[in-house]
């Protein structure tokens, strides 16, 4: 008998807004987050906008003591579980060390998170230190505070889960193949629940260096950074770099209903591919995008047909935009052109491997409030990208089944379907 897997819990801390009501009222205002690079002095460098998490104190989350162990990528992720974990009903009042554990058998409950990069704050700032005043300067505890399993390992800790924490690293689709291992786990009956989703926090010099050097960021509007991200615009010139996590609290159905716990959606399906390609460029035919799409599609027992909206890619870059138009077009057919697709990082930025999770609750909210997320700044369409990508602003629609696609580094694919919850 197959396992209804369904999600109970969103939590997103973002360059549009540091909780899932914030961001939901950033989807559909079209609202950019995208702004001058404050983490460091970009003075020097060709690209000095990115798409930062604003006013985040980690305090509000944890204690100060834990989160001075950690690196920026883990605290989003420890905030953003704690806020999935809440909002799913799953946390305890706190114990007489201040944590509040997970509520429900934690040797049930499971941890999975993609994280592309890991620690580079706590890189750079040794590598300085390293350099500057020799190696007994450096972070006493920078090994464990850069390796990208510390996310996964300090959600586990912090909240008591006790089943297997797992680090997803598959570049830009990692929190989308994150995703797909913990539905994985549920179905087979290894977990009741899972924490899942993506992370990423390097907006720090070595990490912008290296992708200007691949010539990947957009530098002709860092004087108007709002307009700089803009997918399947003919004057496209690169993604801006973003930071931010997207974690679900995902369970059966029948342990769901068992706790009484509200259920949001179900998760009706996962793909992946691999396009055996090119290390940073996608495969230009979209062929295994599109296949990606397909074993999504089939494990979720949907037709293309069933699906309203689309969480595109959308990096805007030159190549990735018109190859994922052929990878829609390859995977859904005629059903293409009725289909309704979106870039939201036109707004957040790329969000490496956080963008996975913060596009998937992007697609669940477009199915709880009837809406699709728009793809700001598309003022003048590319001609081979010609498809709906509901331009500028929001629009109101009933959506019953939504799905969300990431492509990475390395040539990786993957596909999250999700569906409206009938009980």
């Amino acid at each position: 008998m197959s396992v209804k897997v369904v999600v109970t819990g969103m939590g997103a801390i973002t360059p549009i807004g540091n909780s899932v009501g914030e961001f939901c009222e950033g989807l559909k205002a079209g609202r950019s987050g995208i702004g001058p690079i404050t983490l460091f002095d970009a003075t020097d460098f060709d690209v000095t906008i990115a798409g930062e998490v604003k006013d985040f104190d980690p305090t509000r989350w944890m204690d100060k003591r834990d989160s001075r162990k950690m690196a920026r990528f883990t605290q989003f992720a420890v905030a953003a579980a704690h806020d999935a974990l809440a909002d799913a009903g799953l946390l305890r009042e706190p114990d007489g060390e201040g944590r509040r554990l997970v509520s429900c058998a934690p040797e049930r409950i499971g941890v999975v998170i993609g994280n592309g990069i890991g620690g580079f704050d706590v890189v750079s700032e040794s590598m300085k230190k390293l350099f500057d005043s020799g190696p007994r300067r450096m972070l006493p505890l920078t090994v464990p505070m850069m390796i990208p399993n510390e996310a996964a390992g300090n959600v586990s800790m912090l909240y008591g889960t006790k089943g297997p924490a797992y680090t997803q690293i598959t570049a830009c689709a990692a929190g989308t193949d994150a995703l797909g291992q913990a539905l994985d786990l549920i179905r087979c009956g290894r977990m009741d629940a899972a924490i899942a989703g993506g992370v990423e926090a390097t907006i720090v010099p070595f990490a912008v260096g290296g992708f200007q050097m691949l010539k990947a960021l957009s530098t002709k509007r860092c004087g108007e950074p709002q307009k700089a991200s803009r997918p399947f615009d003919a004057d496209r010139d690169g993604f801006v770099i973003g930071e931010g996590a997207g974690i679900l609290v995902i369970e059966s159905e029948e342990h769901a209903k068992k706790r009484g716990a509200r259920i949001i959606a179900e998760f009706a399906g996962y793909g992946s591919s691999a396009d055996a390609h090119h290390i940073t460029a996608p495969d230009p035919s979209g062929e295994g995008g599109a296949l990606a799409i397909s074993r999504a599609l089939a494990d979720s027992g949907l037709r293309p047909q069933d699906i309203q909206y689309y969480n595109a890619h959308g990096t805007s870059t030159e190549i990735n935009d018109p190859t994922e138009t052929r990878m829609i077009k390859l995977a859904f057919g005629a059903h293409a052109r009725a289909l309704k697709v979106s870039s939201t990082k036109s707004m957040t930025g790329h969000c490496i491997a956080g963008a996975g999770g913060i596009e998937a609750l992007a697609a669940i909210l477009a199915i709880r409030e009837g809406f699709c997320p728009p793809t700001i700044n598309l003022d003048n369409p590319d001609p081979e990208c010609d498809l709906d990508y509901v331009p500028h602003k929001a629009q109101a629609m009933e959506i019953t089944a939504a799905a969300s696609g990431s492509l990475g580094f390395g040539g990786h694919n993957g596909v999250a379907v999700f569906k409206k919850y009938v009980g």
